[in-house]
């Protein structure tokens, strides 16, 4: 996991990741400054004829990193739109698809804040693997559903056996909780791990969009990328779940929200298509079983998250057959630490401003 917003990087690590950004990058033209930005899950309505062209039409737009989208479309529309993103060998957008629904879900490149924290979630014991971005095929409704996950820990018996999934995670940054609610649940019941853990974060709005700036060469732009970044990184020490704001505009908005929920179901038939509800939430309340968030409006939440989340055992991580006594299954996992949760949510923050402000970095 790289971890790039590090408060004490220095400035000669800071201009030399500048440099590389920009080397990876080909030369933009101002038109694609035009493009509309997708914010939220966009579901099409329209059917017949047209369906083909609209899942394409979202497939081809420019997207926000992190968004998912829904778009009705047949078996033979996704399988059309996957073989060309195939052709075109891009990572993303990624394609998986609902049976149940018939939907395509077109998801987006993840900012920084998601990837780390899906590394975050997934610390593991021994002999348990860490498995990230996976995507999964289930027989589910009226044909073959194709979803994917953040993250997961499967048991290794040994190197000749199959993994078994024990935990998935699921990361939703400005996500509707619906969807992240429905992934999260597919993963518990279409293919039956012990227990599922779901992050949603909520950036506040950023308002205005910054204008493209251009530069003459690389050195010039890697410069004022440098300067953003060391300015960006002063204003992390006061407002440390932001914003962030630079020459008026606002690069990272206040993270809102961060809650955690855990999901898990005890009937073994569960239908793939059932929504769950968490049987664990980190968030706003007073009951026993639910707490207070751990970020709400850009301010820390309560000290009380105990380390394992209050459930994860033994038992969720390592098959029963491989334990004895129910006193060994119930043992605790402690793998959450929220102060270094929080460290880590305010780096990927500086990352994921300081990536905006590159993407906006053109060279004449």
């Amino acid at each position: 996991m790289s971890v790039i917003g590090d408060l004490d990087n220095t400035e000669s690590a800071a201009r030399g990741l500048a440099l590389r950004n920009l080397q990876k990058r080909q030369v933009r033209y101002p038109v694609s400054l035009q493009a509309r930005e997708v914010r939220e899950l966009v579901v099409v309505h329209q059917r017949g004829p047209m369906e083909q062209f609209n899942l394409m039409d979202v497939v081809r737009r420019p997207l926000s990193p992190d968004a998912k989208i829904e778009v009705p479309a047949s078996w033979d529309e996704y399988e059309y739109a996957q073989e060309l993103l195939d052709t075109d060998g891009n990572k993303f957008p990624r394609l998986c698809y609902d049976s149940t629904r018939q939907i395509a879900i077109v998801v987006a490149a993840p900012t920084p804040l998601h990837g780390d924290m899906v590394g975050e979630l997934c610390r593991y014991p021994r002999r348990v693997s860490q498995t990230t971005d996976i995507t999964k095929h289930r027989r589910a409704g009226r044909g073959l559903t194709i979803r994917e996950w953040d993250g997961g820990l499967r048991y290794m018996v040994n190197d000749d056996e199959e993994k078994k999934l024990m935990v998935a995670f699921e990361v939703g940054v400005s996500q509707s909780y619906r969807s992240l609610q429905e992934a999260i649940s597919w993963c518990v019941c279409a293919l039956h791990c012990r227990l599922a853990i779901a992050m949603c974060l909520d950036e506040g709005p950023r308002g205005a969009k910054s204008d493209g700036q251009y530069y003459a060469n690389e050195e010039e732009a890697a410069a004022a990328i440098l300067q953003a970044t060391n300015e960006l990184r002063l204003q992390l020490r006061q407002n440390p779940f932001g914003p962030l704001v630079r020459n008026g505009v606002t690069w990272f908005g206040t993270l809102e929200k961060v809650v955690i929920e855990t999901f898990r179901c005890e009937n073994a038939n569960c239908p793939p298509g059932t929504l769950l509800c968490p049987t664990r939430s980190f968030t706003e309340g007073s009951t026993s079983n639910v707490m207070q968030v751990v970020i709400r409006d850009g301010q820390s939440g309560a000290e009380d998250i105990p380390p394992n989340l209050g459930e994860v055992v033994l038992g969720d991580c390592v098959p029963s057959h491989v334990l004895s006594g129910d006193e060994i299954l119930a043992t605790p996992i402690d793998f959450f630490q929220k102060s270094w949760i929080e460290a880590k949510i305010r780096s990927a923050i500086l990352e994921t401003a300081v990536e905006r402000i590159e993407n906006k970095c053109f060279i004449l």
